[in-house]
């Protein structure tokens, strides 16, 4: 490995906890990722001659936390700086790596700033993204089907927005620590979901995403071990995750999770899935958060051997629940798939019919996907095709549009 290869790898791993650092004493993320590109630069200019430190992660924290204390220490207003941080800088040593608490500490600071409310869901995923997940402007352009200039400009009034507001850098407690976690705990699961079905573009998944929301949701767990939804929340990502090498065809065609062959599912996150399943259970009391009850969910398909042998009762029982703890028009469409599947397809077409009338799933493609397919189930053919097309035109997806479209054929097939 070149040294210019080392400098990004470990950039790429290291970077949250670098810009944490640093947050820590210029209380500006914008800053923070400033000096952290510094350290990489001094990074590529140094270690292709002197060689790759035995730690490279600790170096990179180290210069970046030198780089920090000199621009206080330059600043004209140091005094006023100086009560801000609220220690003397003149006193600070220079910077060794902080023990392994301490980063955490930083990272589950900044992980709380990033997704606060005063931003919009599309900046706190951007935001997180790039300080937290470690992509670059251009990787979450792609990812998102956006401009780069676009998602630039988002994430730099992402950061202007939270230095105007005054965010503090740290983490909340009482009634805003749990708004703000919230908040921390959906743009992960909005940016796995992304990654699991795509929402535009010519890919049914984007692994890539998956892997970073499933990083971030293990951080959290070991940094807040005693919050159930964060296990919840893994536990759920974990189990989805371990269909990703069964949920596409060769050509990247989507699979779906009847045709999967499960003998691909990953067994090892699946373990890592109940085992977290376990922890969520143990610390929420017996009184499951909607996380944990859709990791449930999860495990219940996970359990099946067959596709045939899904306990679909227990699945209907499970989502009943998340919809009287968190109700929405699309948890009601899910319960109606697994009623039809436990009862019979009249029982979940007459679900989905008293759906159709709902303004949020009016634009919603998988509403007349599942009517098609119950439909189907019921030998009506021609108006499965109408809903499979109706389907495909609101999709932006392209193999999923591809998908619905051979679905159609197939019921006007004799």
């Amino acid at each position: 490995m070149t040294a210019a290869s080392a400098v990004e790898a470990v950039f790429r791993i290291e970077s949250a906890r670098i810009i944490a650092g640093v947050t820590r004493i210029v209380r500006d993320v914008g800053i923070a990722e400033e000096i952290a590109q510094d350290a990489l630069v001094a990074a590529l200019e140094q270690w292709p001659e002197s060689g790759v430190p035995d730690k490279p992660g600790a170096w990179l924290m180290a210069t970046a936390k030198h780089r920090a204390i000199d621009l206080v220490r330059r600043k004209e207003t140091y005094a006023r700086k100086l009560a801000e941080v609220g220690r003397d800088l003149e006193d600070v040593p220079p910077p060794e790596p902080s023990v392994p608490d301490d980063i955490d500490d930083d990272l589950l600071r900044l992980i709380f700033t990033a997704c606060h409310p005063v931003l919009s869901t599309d900046a706190r995923i951007a935001l997180t993204l790039k300080l937290l997940g470690g992509l670059t402007t251009e990787e979450i352009a792609r990812a998102f089907l956006a401009t780069e200039p676009t998602v630039a400009q988002r994430i730099v009034r992402a950061k202007r927005a939270l230095a105007k507001a005054g965010v503090p850098f740290e983490v909340p407690y009482g009634p805003e620590r749990a708004e703000r976690l919230s908040s921390v705990l959906e743009v992960i699961y909005l940016v796995f979901n992304e990654g699991y079905s795509a929402t535009t573009g010519d890919d049914w998944q984007r692994p890539a995403l998956c892997e970073d929301a499933l990083r971030l949701g293990r951080v959290l767990a070991g940094l807040m071990p005693r919050e159930p939804e964060v296990h919840g929340l893994v536990s759920l990502l974990e189990i989805q995750a371990s269909r990703t090498a069964a949920r596409t065809g060769p050509d990247g065609e989507p699979v779906l999770l009847a045709d999967q062959n499960r003998s691909r599912w990953n067994q090892l996150l699946i373990r890592r899935g109940f085992a977290a399943l376990g922890r969520a259970n143990a610390v929420s009391g017996g009184a499951p958060g909607p996380y944990a009850l859709q990791a449930a969910i999860a495990a219940c398909h996970a359990q099946a051997v067959r596709y045939e042998e899904t306990d679909w009762s227990t699945i209907a029982v499970l989502y009943g629940q998340l919809a009287a703890l968190a109700p929405s028009p699309v948890v009601e469409l899910n319960r109606a798939v697994a009623v039809s599947m436990a009862e019979g397809p009249e029982a979940g077409l007459a679900m989905v019919d008293e759906l159709a009338a709902e303004p949020a799933l009016k634009e919603y493609h998988l509403l007349p996907s599942v009517r098609g397919d119950l439909l189907a189930r019921l030998g009506r053919p021609a108006e499965a095709r109408a809903e499979f097309e109706r389907a495909a035109s609101l999709t932006r997806n392209e193999r999923e549009r591809e998908l619905l479209r051979a679905r159609a054929e197939e019921c006007g097939r004799p």
